[in-house]
């Protein structure tokens, strides 16, 4: 089961395991026969939802252990037999340290894996969720003992509380189908009822372009779906040249053989999917879950996955992302902006390396750039970007043919509409309110950063000895005038006024603050 924190509504909601932590050490202590290395983590932007943990050399020697199936070359400084107590080397090590733990927690991918998450969370991560699927996945079969369990598809997603599985019907010996079970996330909205109505449904939806539903539904905290099992993966799995079955990290951190699809497989699988977005969101149901690994490609047709996801309230793959910028705060605008990193993926063969992207590597079909421009660089994602009607309208999918036949059908009846809306809106209002507390926390960075800038130093000192000039000055006149006031008491003439202050010298000018 998810555990809980808890948002400012006071409703418990299943951590957001998208939500990034940041670590620093603060300091180290050597013992007699090891050093121990003080981290401060915190969960996203909020200095109040921050801890401390301690780590080993050795702790983090294993959990390098365990991302090396990544091939990525990580910045682990190395093992030291001899010396490794002299205080030097630890304040060097301690360095080292901290970059390494910058490279994890700002990558994408190796950010959100368990590993790490259980390295710097062990409190909200001990939890094995594996035998946790396995118990209710148990539970499901004995009361529909047709199914059996082939074999599980170890760490294939990227979800840490998600759990795949593949099984067979004993009916039907020669089929091989996927068991996915997943607990609910922290945008699940609907209620019970409704969810499993929802659910209820997926079976009956019918589009050439979403693969299809055998069986869905859920229980007290979690959701259990059956898919047919598709031999050749995902697009992701096409792109990167890896088998379907192998883990996650290993497919797609670092793949060697990257490829990107021709210009005319571009123009096919984008005007798919971009027609089946619109169908989704012209019946009111929200996708938000489109990237390249849910995405499968069966005869030139591409078939969107996980439609469910957003009915079980999961958070996005590009979440991270999404709350950085104020104007992606809908749902429709999510899987636009999703829509333009899976566009980049099908042209380059990669993910960008960084977001916004403003300078685009050379492009091997110009007809991409303008589409990819208008959704990615620094002026689309603060500004706004196109919606998906826009898209098709576009040079590079407006004319592209499409050729299935097969008709699409989704009944959703209006009572079940208005719930989706209203938990749709749910949803964006806590994204919205992500980004205005992520807005808030950079802008306050920016101020601190100016703040203890040198040339903002070097005016404070230069105001600072101007306002003690000033009071000077103005001492030295209320002695002047106290003297004349006490020399002329004892004559017969009558007081006079003082005369009103002279003003400072009009050189003297007023820095700014």
């Amino acid at each position: 089961m998810a555990f809980m924190e808890k948002p400012s509504a006071g409703k418990l909601l299943p951590l957001d395991d998208t939500v990034r932590l940041t670590a620093a050490i603060e300091a180290s202590q050597t013992l007699q026969s090891h050093t121990e290395y003080i981290i401060r983590v915190q969960r996203g932007v909020s200095s109040e939802n921050s801890w401390q943990i301690i780590r080993r050399y050795s702790d983090f020697d294993m959990l390098n252990n365990s991302l090396l199936i990544s091939g990525i070359v990580l910045p682990l400084p190395p093992k030291k037999l001899l010396g490794n107590m002299d205080r030097e080397f630890i304040a060097e090590r301690q360095k080292g340290l901290q970059a390494y733990l910058n490279f994890i927690t700002q990558h994408h991918v190796l950010s959100g894996c368990e590993m790490v998450k259980k390295f710097l969370d062990t409190n909200n991560y001990s939890a094995n969720y594996t035998e946790i699927a396995l118990q209710q996945v148990s539970m499901f079969f004995r009361s529909d003992p047709k199914w059996e369990v082939v074999e599980p598809l170890k760490d294939i997603g990227w979800r840490m509380r998600k759990r795949y599985f593949l099984i067979k019907n004993r009916e039907q010996l020669k089929e091989r189908q996927v068991l996915s079970w997943v607990d609910w996330g922290p945008d699940k909205f609907l209620s019970d009822k409704d969810l499993q109505a929802a659910m209820k449904l997926l079976p009956s939806l019918s589009n050439p372009y979403v693969y299809p539903v055998t069986f869905a539904t859920t229980s007290e905290s979690s959701a259990l779906v059956i898919r047919m099992f598709n031999e050749k993966g995902t697009l992701r799995d096409h792109i990167c040249k890896v088998k379907p079955k192998e883990p996650f990290l290993k497919k797609y951190c670092n793949p060697k053989k990257i490829q990107g699809l021709e210009l005319q497989q571009i123009r096919t699988y984008g005007r798919q999917i971009l027609e089946v977005l619109k169908f989704l969101h012209d019946k009111g149901f929200p996708y938000g879950h489109l990237h390249a690994s849910n995405v499968l490609v069966e005869d030139n047709t591409c078939k969107l996955l996980d439609i469910e996801n957003s009915l079980l309230g999961l958070p996005s793959y590009y979440r991270p992302y999404v709350t950085q910028f104020r104007k992606i705060n809908t749902t429709e605008a999510i899987d636009v902006y999703s829509f333009g990193h899976l566009l980049y993926e099908m042209t380059y063969g990669r993910p960008p390396d960084a977001i916004p992207v403003d300078q685009l590597p050379s492009a091997p079909f110009t007809s991409v750039v303008p589409v990819l421009q208008s959704i990615l660089s620094t002026e689309a994602c603060k500004a706004g970007m196109p919606t998906i009607s826009q898209l098709l309208q576009t040079p590079l999918f407006s004319d592209v043919l499409l050729f299935n036949s097969e008709k699409a059908q989704f009944k959703i009846s209006t009572k079940l509409k208005d719930a989706l809306k209203t938990a749709k809106e749910s949803l964006e209002k806590r994204l919205q309110e992500e980004q205005r507390m992520v807005y808030q926390h950079r802008r306050l960075i920016r101020a601190q950063s100016h703040h203890g800038s040198e040339e903002e130093k070097k005016k404070r000192k230069i105001l600072a000895r101007k306002k003690s000039r000033q009071s000077a000055y103005e001492n030295e006149e209320d002695v002047s005038i106290k003297y004349n006031n006490n020399s002329g008491s004892g004559a017969s003439s009558p007081p006079t006024c003082p005369s009103s202050p002279t003003p400072p010298p009009t050189s003297v000018e007023h820095a700014p603050f």
